[in-house]
């Protein structure tokens, strides 16, 4: 009888284990969005919400702004990844506001309003641009960004493609600087249907494709959205990651892609 109850323990332990295993592991398997919020710094309850949100945000701050210091404190104490959203020039030429790199700077301009804004933000962990439709299309001051990044360690780029013209994320590429590039804009029309459509584009998008990058802001009708929906990834079979897995994620797909070529490269004969 002993035995029979030992023998009866170790199996029901073996598979609780086994169950565990897979649980931990089929998440895995599962498709993956990361969300960065952008524009956050400043003494508005809606910036410290969007700090709140549940799961793997990434948390975005402008430099030099009043609450940038303490929201990013706030954020890094809830295992939020932090970044530089760094104010970059426009075709438009709006303002940049504080930290605002411009294509007039010379590079040791350049250089150290960057540095600054770095010191502004703490936890800082990678850097994405605000506007920057200008900036981006150069390759003088892209290189003078990716090797300053490099520079000061292991700062991750994120290219917000704020237009199709920017080069930003192949001069990361070809510095070293691990980086990624925006899919989706939830807001860009704040209306909450329109927000509630592109939150749903972005998971059939890590649907279709494994991965899905999105970027949005401090709005109320985004907030809304997140916080209705962010729990409810699990039951729609998707998982939120932080920026920086997504990094390694896209990175590893990529050399899986490349590795199933090779194959049929060598297979070719002239």
């Amino acid at each position: 009888m002993i035995k029979t109850t030992v023998g009866m323990i170790c199996l029901l332990t073996l598979g609780i284990f086994a169950s565990m295993v897979h649980a931990e592991a089929v998440p895995e398997d599962l498709p993956a969005i990361s969300i960065i919020i952008d524009d956050l710094g400043s003494d508005n309850p809606r910036h410290e919400r969007a700090v709140r949100l549940p799961g793997a945000i990434a948390c975005s701050f402008l430099p030099r702004l009043p609450a940038t210091h303490r929201l990013a404190l706030l954020a890094h104490s809830y295992n939020k990844e932090i970044m530089l959203h760094l104010p970059m020039e426009s075709v438009s030429h709006n303002p940049l506001g504080p930290g605002g790199l411009t294509l007039n700077m010379t590079q040791h301009e350049f250089v150290g309003t960057l540095q600054k804004d770095l010191e502004s933000v703490p936890h800082v962990m990678g850097i994405n641009n605000h506007m920057g439709s200008l900036l981006t299309r150069h390759p003088g001051h892209m290189v003078w960004l990716m090797k300053e990044m490099k520079r000061n360690g292991k700062l991750f780029f994120v290219d917000s493609r704020t237009t199709k013209e920017s080069i930003a994320k192949t001069v990361a590429d070809e510095q070293g600087v691990p980086g990624l590039q925006r899919e989706v804009f939830l807001d860009h029309d704040p209306d909450k249907a329109a927000v509630r459509w592109q939150f749903e584009r972005t998971i059939e998008m890590a649907r279709n494709h494994g991965t899905a990058v999105a970027i949005g802001h401090p709005y109320e009708s985004t907030l809304e959205v997140l916080e209705e929906m962010l729990p409810k990834l699990e039951q729609l079979h998707v998982r939120l990651v932080p920026v920086s897995e997504m990094i390694k994620l896209k990175q590893e797909r990529n050399n899986t892609w490349q590795a199933s070529l090779s194959p049929l490269q060598k297979g070719v004969k002239n």
